[in-house]
């Protein structure tokens, strides 16, 4: 189980800016994204394909940025 903590109200701050920081405080942990990758069972072997594809797509979107 992954706890994150709590978020208080601070004075005189609105409920949308509390849902924000809790929001943020979310996102910045990465519970949702680690929940959506271990919603399904994935190999190694298909991992390791699925780490190289993105390392791939990363130095081509780099490449295109800066041409030097």
């Amino acid at each position: 189980m992954i706890t994150l903590g709590s978020v208080h109200l601070r004075n005189g701050e609105s409920q949308d800016s509390l849902l924000k920081r809790f929001r943020k405080k979310v996102v910045k942990s990465g519970v949702l994204s680690t929940i959506r990758n271990k919603r399904w069972f994935i190999s190694k072997s298909e991992q390791r394909r699925m780490e190289k594809k993105k390392a791939i797509r990363r130095m081509k979107r780099r490449s295109f940025k800066d041409p030097e």
